[in-house]
């Protein structure tokens, strides 16, 4: 890189190599949440944080936070940060790349003198993984009082996780629902191969994907695999092997750019599974991501229609898809997309508009603040795996754009 930049990719290639080096024996890249090797994690973020000139916190729902106080007390607080968990044997860059890009900018504003308006808050949040606890998002829904109280008494390995609240220095007692945050911002690697198949610096993410659960319930009828003819035949795994082609060519359809879709059968199942049995149930469970939920709405009703159409094709019986989950996107503030392109721009980093397809924290910060983030490039859009990377030259492009962006939103 020979651009002049406000970060140092160094120092950002350094704190993410001490923290990938924190993991499990034989498992890259492994510190989930509520293990010892996170706490060891967030110990080394703490002092990096503190080396910084951050005050730095535990709040009621477990996020560990560095704060910058601002030259005017009571403007409010401007935040930026992701997340030092992993998955099991995946990543050492989603979450954390954006957690030390954020950092660096609390470093780079320090290097040079720089004094914000507003009090920064540079955070990792708790738990965006799945946790052990079988929810994720643990501390963004905490810190804007989202997380769902039944939650708390979900039990994993011996104990609650109001107890593994407390453990990470928490208190799960007291209700956080914060009104202060004024904007809030993360960085992340795309998780996809749009940015790197086109030779561009960063996203500017617009919204991140609603999820819809659907589950489909096909019931045929068990007999004899060698002595029941062909044409005689209500088989459950037939009718669902044409859903799943169904449902592809649907999304396919639906995905057309600039719109993102998906949907994906990522669970199947069938009765008895015995080889020389004619199956006679299958279930499908439907993973489907919509920018637009006119898109889902769209896709649901496919649905409806063409598992009548199989039903009666086949002989089977199939009951209505059930939604079991259905979260709708978020869309990200347009004033604050647009301080990014600016901020982008500035520095001559080259952008576009897209949306992310996983979910994010920025997901739940969203409905609290004004907020948006920033894809950086990573390599094949590998994710959760061990083979995940991006070049740190690219997410300091990124974090440069963190930086205008903040100091932008400061005087908004």
């Amino acid at each position: 890189m020979t651009r002049n930049l406000p970060v140092d990719a160094g120092r950002i290639g350094a704190d993410i190599e001490t923290l990938a080096a924190i993991t499990e024996p034989g498992r890259p890249w492994t510190r989930r949440a509520f293990s010892p090797l996170f706490l060891e994690g967030r110990s080394y973020i703490e002092r990096r944080m503190r080396e910084a000139g951050l005050q730095t916190r535990i709040d009621a729902a477990g996020n560990l936070i560095g704060r910058r106080a601002g030259r005017i007390s009571g403007k409010g607080t401007l935040m930026i940060g992701s997340h030092s968990d992993t998955v099991p044997d995946g990543g050492r860059f989603d979450g954390i790349a954006g957690l030390i890009s954020a950092l660096e900018v609390a470093r780079a504003l320090s290097d040079r003198g720089i004094e914000l308006d507003h009090d920064l808050e540079i955070v990792d949040f708790l738990a965006e993984e799945v946790s052990i606890f079988g929810v994720s998002c643990i501390g963004s829904r905490g810190m804007t009082g989202q997380r769902p109280a039944e939650w708390l008494s979900r039990h994993a390995e011996g104990r609650t996780l109001a107890a593994g609240i407390s453990e990470v220095g928490g208190n799960a007692e007291v209700a956080e629902g914060r009104s202060d945050i004024k904007g809030f911002l993360e960085l992340h690697i795309e998780q996809g191969t749009v940015l790197e198949r086109e030779g561009t610096n960063v996203g500017i993410v617009t919204a991140i994907s609603g999820i819809t659960r659907i589950e489909i319930i096909v019931e045929g009828r068990a007999d004899h695999a060698g002595t029941t003819r062909m044409d005689a035949r209500a088989d459950a795994l037939v009718a669902a092997a044409e859903l799943v082609l169904d449902i592809r060519q649907a999304a396919l359809s639906l995905s057309q750019s600039p719109r993102h879709f998906t949907a994906t059968v990522g669970e199947f199942a069938i009765e008895p599974n015995a080889a020389n049995v004619i199956p006679s149930r299958a279930r499908l469970l439907v993973d489907a991501r919509a920018e637009f939920r006119e898109d889902m709405d769209i896709f649901c009703e496919f649905l409806n229609e063409t598992t009548e159409r199989a039903a009666e094709k086949w002989g089977v019986s199939i009951s209505p898809p059930a939604r079991i989950s259905d979260v709708p996107a978020t869309p990200c503030d347009g004033q604050v997309l647009s301080i990014l392109e600016q901020s982008a721009d500035a520095s001559g980093i080259s952008h576009r508009r897209m949306a992310s397809g996983a979910g994010h924290d920025t997901m739940w910060m969203a409905k609290a603040a004004p907020a948006a983030m920033i894809f950086v490039p990573c390599k094949d859009g590998r994710s959760h795996c061990a083979d995940e990377w991006a070049d740190m030259d690219d997410i300091a492009l990124g974090a440069t754009v963190l930086f205008n962006a903040i100091q932008a939103m400061d005087k908004a």
